[in-house]
């Protein structure tokens, strides 16, 4: 091949404007020399040119139009320009588009809201509703059509299920992140709610449903301290053991609602276990909602509503209609469960730790707004606000579509206090921790950390908690909680925190209690610390 300077190529610009007027040529030209190489070598000195190599042809190189091969989608439906969380109204959004244009639009996935009942009629769900997804454990039958009143009190498991899988193009409401997924309801919290019926709908079908996503738990008032029970613990531990053929059932849970009452969601044994993927909110300004509840636990964020002045989530409605006032963490985690539907999409062998896994790392803090944002051991911003930060779809499918399988969890379990102590004020413990360091749970990298506590005060919500790992990421267990009035303690209560994930757990551990009420508050405790962890060469 012949190069020449760009003269040359000027010159015979002139020469071919009609050409020109078609095409955009290069000032590079390929030549065929049927003699050899030699004399390629020789008419190149001779015209002042450079021998790239021999050739058999000649032609002055041109620029071609190439594309990637990705789909630019923009929905048709007539509610998508209010969906301002994922059609680039704000900035940074939920970045849908991006996965989208990649071809992932949740095809293959099963997705199901375990809640109040789905209207599986409605024309912007039913081509996408699944009844083997479904069933009615209220009424113990397979159909799970909403009960229909006035107040139209069961319209949530609709409004979160168009969240996830509304139907595109279809010219009727807005569009589901997961547009193409499998949508299922499960109507169980209208009517009287056992430890059994939660165990039922936990653990529906799962070798066929991929994503439970559930938005409801305890009251969120400030004064329980509540979650699973026997049946239900149960369900969650088969459902990531033996759900999707081993790879482990997803459980997305909204985060909580009761920050007008200083609720904490560690105190939300749903949200608080390390099986689900606890998700928060955020309003469209980057703001904390009035509603919103921090923790330690909370993986992630996506949006929702503010004051009243703030947009609020679009979505399918009972009763046929649409939505543009869904709100609350119950709004915030359906739109998770739809992102994951695209990573699983993208990436079919994701196991349950995989896809907590590659959340923290498709999570920013972007411009969210909080006051208690540290950077952990390992460089990553977290927040008890917001978890890691906003979840990112086009950067999760990303992150799935090259993701190498974690390799098998294991659980180092440490006693930190053996014996009872007294809180007064202030009690800080400390231990130095090995990582089980010379038996078959040793651990190098960290995921979920528990603290196991046992204690009894005289007025539980004065009590605060603190967790420091080795590498000073210091977790806020539980917070003061003014309206918990309790002197009941806790009772092996396991307080969960995500903010050491991937860290290093040798090392220094200390556990700080602190009395923010009243002097004569008393009690004692002891406590275990558990590292839910994986083995080393794990992802950093």
């Amino acid at each position: 091949m012949l190069s020449t300077g760009g003269g040359a190529a000027l010159a015979l610009c002139f020469w071919l404007p009609c050409v020109l007027a078609l095409r955009v040529y290069t000032n590079s030209w390929a030549v065929a020399v049927p003699a050899g190489p030699e004399e390629a070598e020789r008419i190149a000195r001779k015209f002042g040119f450079v021998n790239m190599g021999q050739v058999h042809w000649f032609e002055q190189q041109t620029v071609k139009r190439r594309t990637k091969r990705q789909i630019s989608m923009v929905p048709t439906d007539p509610f998508f320009r209010k969906q301002w969380y994922m059609n680039n109204d704000v900035s940074p959004d939920l970045n849908v588009l991006s996965a989208w244009g990649h071809g992932f639009t949740g095809h293959g996935v099963v997705v199901t809201v375990l809640d109040d009942g789905i209207e599986k009629d409605h024309p912007d769900l039913e081509e996408n509703y699944d009844p083997l997804a479904s069933y009615d454990f209220n009424n113990d039958d397979p159909d799970p059509q909403p009960r229909y009143n006035p107040s139209d009190e069961n319209r949530h498991g609709t409004r979160c299920a168009g969240e996830v899988a509304a139907v595109a193009n279809n010219d009727i409401c807005g569009v589901g992140i997961a547009y193409n997924a499998r949508i299922g309801g499960v109507r169980m919290l209208d009517g009287l709610i056992t430890d059994v019926i939660e165990a039922r709908s936990l653990s529906l079908n799962s070798q066929y449903i991929h994503i439970y996503s559930a938005s409801w738990g305890p009251e969120d008032d400030g004064k329980n301290v509540d979650g699973p029970g026997i049946l239900a613990m149960e369900a969650f531990y088969k459902g990531i053991v033996n759900g999707r053929n081993g790879l482990g059932s997803i459980f997305v849970w909204a985060s909580g609602n009761g920050g007008l009452r200083y609720d904490n969601c560690n105190c939300d044994g749903y949200t608080n276990s390390i099986f689900t993927l606890s998700v928060g909110s955020t309003t469209e300004n980057g703001e904390v909602p009035w509603y919103s509840e921090a923790c330690a636990s909370m993986l992630t964020t996506t949006f929702s509503s503010g004051i009243k002045e703030n947009r609020q989530i679009v979505t399918t409605d009972i009763r046929y209609r649409c939505t543009e006032q869904h709100t609350g963490t119950s709004a915030s985690a359906p739109l998770a469960a739809g992102i994951i539907a695209l990573a699983l999409e993208a990436n079919p062998a994701l196991t349950w730790r995989d896809v907590q896994h590659i959340v923290v790392r498709a999570s920013s803090p972007a411009t969210l707004k909080a006051d208690d944002w540290v950077i952990n051991g390992v460089g990553r911003k977290v927040s008890h606000h917001y978890g890691y930060g906003l979840l990112d779809a086009g950067k999760l499918v990303d992150l799935a579509l090259k993701w190498e399988t974690t390799r098998p969890q294991r659980m180092c379990l440490v006693r930190l206090v053996s014996n009872p102590q007294r809180i007064s004020s202030h009690l800080v413990v400390s231990l130095n921790v090995g990582g089980c360091s010379g038996t078959p749970n040793f651990i190098l990298s960290l995921e979920h950390v528990q603290a196991q506590v046992s204690l009894s005060f005289t007025r539980r919500g004065d009590l605060e908690i603190y967790l420091t790992s080795p590498m000073g990421t210091r977790s806020v267990l539980v917070a003061l909680r003014p309206y918990d009035t309790s002197s009941s303690g806790y009772k092996n209560w396991s307080f969960m925190s995500t903010h050491t994930w991937d860290e290093n757990p040798h090392g220094t551990w200390t556990l700080e209690l602190v009395n923010k009420g009243d002097y004569r508050n008393t009690g004692g405790y002891h406590f275990y610390l558990l590292f839910d962890i994986q083995t080393f060469g794990s992802k950093n």
